[in-house]
């Protein structure tokens, strides 16, 4: 039954990967091999000889012995386990889309926009580079991403040009978000499991991180993609629609920037934060779009457009949800096979059978080569998996140097394929980015970038 639905896992991942040949949305694919995988399971519950805990981050004790009903009760409570965090994750990105939208609603993103007074290729580039590298730390690489891409589409009218910005968009957020303990759901996931700490953290990562980000962008300055001036989008010059556009944007920033805050104030998941920051920005946004209707000219066109519905309803409107639905789909299959050991099965496999290159990294074994493989995986399957099966694994203390290797290599080889990280596949999903046009633009890339700062890595780990 395992084979069953790992081939499964398999089909539905090569769907994904082939959508645009063989014309069918990725989200039906995943949500597909989501249901079977779980139908599966729950089929042939008594077949299997292991179950993993995710909430204890190994496997269950005595899990043969079980009998027919508690082993279904066991499945019935991992399920749970898997769509609370899976929906933590997607109310988090539903939060932070809404918060984006009603931005956008008051036109709030042309202020950054009129301080990128820059035409030239290059230059734009490395300006949103380096917004990628700090902002990813500081709201995470994924809200980071849209946020970016939303400003990007109002600069860059050609969307071929446009889709080469967003793949050095995905490498810099993800790097940005290893350093920084909220900046990614892995790292985050370290940071809560008493694995690193946020000084260490930041001293290990901070260096290579950047060299991660920085050598890809330097590459690309070389490439035809980026040669030249942009096309200036005309229709988008003047008079921002909204007198307001400049203080929705900075409460919207600064709304998304204290929910690390409330996080570490109350210890309640990011979710929540974000879930009243939506709230205070969606009650300013009412306000001042009552007070732009009251305000403005009875035929204005504008007022005639929006005076039927609020902001917040727009905003909501205007949601990816596809984005969402297909999030859900690939992050429960994907709980499917961690549930049943096979990514833990895998690690422990890694860990054996994998020659040690370098320096050992601890007592137990564990080789660079391994942790750096861990990196390649994530890109493959998800790195969120990967991290939780390693947590099971070692037993390493608070900021050993294995667990800040694994922050970077899960945190940034995502990079390496769109759909390996939640930046990549929030990108796809504005800019309709073809899997196979990244594979063979902006892969290589990645990695290039990728490896150069694990070797950063090897460094700074000397330090201390």
């Amino acid at each position: 039954m395992e084979a069953a639905i790992i081939i499964v896992f398999v089909v539905g991942y090569l769907a994904i990967t082939l959508e645009h040949n063989i014309k069918i949305d990725k989200l039906i694919p995943a949500l597909v091999m989501m249901a079977i995988s779980w139908a599966l399971i729950s089929l042939g519950i008594d077949s299997f000889t292991q179950w993993f805990d995710s909430a204890s981050h190994g496997l269950v004790t005595d899990y043969t012995s079980l009998d027919h009903e508690n082993r279904m009760h066991l499945l019935e409570e991992t399920l749970l386990h898997h769509l609370g965090k899976t929906s933590e994750i997607l109310v988090f990105l539903l939060g932070a889309m809404t918060i984006v939208e009603i931005i956008d609603y008051f036109d709030g993103f042309s202020t950054i926009k009129g301080f990128i007074t820059t035409k030239k290729k290059t230059q734009i580039l490395w300006i949103f580079a380096m917004l990628a590298f700090v902002l990813s730390a500081i709201i995470d690489n994924l809200t980071a991403t849209i946020v970016l891409i939303s400003i990007l589409q109002k600069i860059i009218i050609d969307r071929n040009v446009r889709i080469w910005y967003a793949g050095l968009i995905i490498i810099a957020a993800n790097a940005g978000g290893a350093w920084s303990p909220i900046g990614d759901v892995t790292t985050t996931m370290l940071w809560i499991g008493n694995k690193v700490s946020t000084g260490y953290l930041v001293g290990y990562l901070l260096l290579p991180s950047f060299v991660c980000m920085t050598v890809p962008t330097l590459i690309a300055t070389f490439l035809p993609a980026f040669q030249g001036y942009i096309d200036v989008d005309k229709e988008s010059k003047g008079k921002p629609k909204s007198n307001f556009s400049s203080t929705m944007l900075f409460l919207g920033l600064a709304a998304i920037v204290s929910v690390p805050i409330f996080k570490v104030v109350t210890h309640l998941p990011p979710y929540v934060g974000m879930m009243l920051a939506l709230g205070v920005v969606a009650i300013f946004a009412e306000i001042y779009s009552n007070s732009k209707f009251s305000l403005t000219v009875i035929d204005s066109e504008e007022s005639d457009e929006n005076a039927h519905h609020s902001p917040v309803h727009h905003s909501l409107s205007k949601i990816e949800l596809p984005s969402i639905l297909f999030f859900l789909g690939i992050l429960m299959a994907v709980a499917a096979l961690e549930s049943l050991g096979v990514l833990f099965d895998f690690a422990s496999f890694l860990k054996l059978n994998t020659p040690l290159l370098g320096t050992e990294i601890h007592d137990g074994g564990v080789s660079d080569l391994v942790v750096l493989l861990l990196g390649v995986g994530s890109a493959v399957i998800d790195n969120v998996p990967l991290v939780a099966a390693s947590l099971g694994m070692f037993s390493e203390p608070l900021d050993n140097e294995l667990w800040h290797f694994i922050a970077y290599s899960a945190g940034t080889g995502g990079s390496m394929l769109i759909i390996g990280s939640a930046a990549g596949v929030v990108a796809m999903g504005m800019e309709k980015i073809d899997f196979f046009w990244y594979l063979k633009k902006i892969s290589w890339l990645a990695l290039i970038g990728f490896l150069a700062g694990a070797f950063v890595f090897f460094f700074t780990r000397t330090l201390f």
